[in-house]
């Protein structure tokens, strides 16, 4: 339980940190809350030559509404935007997502940030992230780039985020119109972590439901959007028969499922069709 040596750097300012990035490549790893590098490092799963920990940078910690967008800083925790009025008011679907992820003590160390660039593929946020439509902000030497929440997960525990690169920034528009929302997941006991989790977000027209987003995380390497769940109730009135045939399609859109000690793959996916239904009325009756 001993880590490999390593060259540790703790800077103050994101420009500083940008720098060591840029200095060090793709030798360099960043640490933010800590709770998956720390234990890897420690088992000797990974050895890293050069750890650069981004936890005394504060202007990284903040939630701000801005006009149209919600803008929260990467090393935001967990129970901080699970706790604030403003993401309750203007994003309920955060602080709902954020509220169930592991126990208190890992929410108020765990940063929203950590977990993005993760991307394990059990996590909470991501199916939040992608039912939202939101953005993701990276900057490094070279300048700033955005990403679309859809583009950045790319396979299990793999993102767009490139050397040199750090995450500084998770963007979310707030709807015009009201939107109803509802996350729910099967967690494992011991972790927390979803087995299958579900992110809905629908707007309505009197019993039709104007639009729809849903985010899957738990069943596949990465988490994605239910596309075909979302095709199938846009514009359909939400009772009970369509609202079931179409979450029974809410693992169609998944390249892979995953098996484990913890749910086999068949499970996950019908986890996934139940969650889905169970997800979107939980929506619905809110709206």
């Amino acid at each position: 339980m001993i880590p490999a040596n390593f060259e540790y750097h703790a800077p103050t300012t994101v420009d500083e940190a940008i720098g060591l990035l840029a200095q060090h490549g793709e030798d360099c790893k960043v640490l933010a809350g800590g709770h998956s590098l720390i234990p890897a490092m420690k088992l000797r799963l990974t050895q890293i030559p050069v750890l650069v920990d981004i936890g005394k940078i504060g202007d990284l910690s903040y939630i701000k509404v801005d006009g149209g967008t919600i803008s929260i800083g990467a090393m935001t925790t967990h129970g901080a935007i699970a706790s604030s009025d403003e993401v309750k008011q203007h994003c309920p679907l955060l602080a709902e997502c954020g509220g169930q992820v592991g126990d208190q003590q890992v929410r108020n160390r765990g940063t929203l940030g950590g977990s993005l660039v993760h991307a394990d593929p059990a996590a909470d946020w991501p199916a939040a992230i992608l039912a939202l439509n939101a953005e993701v902000v990276l900057k490094s030497a070279n300048g700033e780039r955005v990403v679309k929440a859809s583009d950045f997960f790319v396979d299990m525990l793999t993102t767009d985020v490139q050397p040199g690169e750090l995450l500084t920034e998770i963007r979310v528009s707030v709807p015009a119109q009201p939107k109803a929302s509802a996350y729910l997941k099967v967690a494992q006991a011991a972790s927390g972590f979803a087995v299958v989790g579900i992110a809905a977000q629908l707007e309505m027209d009197g019993d039709t439901c104007k639009s729809i987003s849903i985010g899957v995380t738990g069943l596949a390497p990465k988490a994605y959007r239910a596309s075909s769940v979302e095709a199938a109730l846009a514009g359909a009135t939400l009772d009970d028969a369509s609202v079931s045939a179409a979450a029974a399609k809410a693992d169609a859109d998944a390249s892979d499922a995953m098996g484990d000690i913890h749910a086999s793959e068949d499970y996950r996916r019908h986890l996934a069709r139940v969650y889905a239904k169970r997800a979107v009325q939980a929506a619905a009756a809110k709206a």
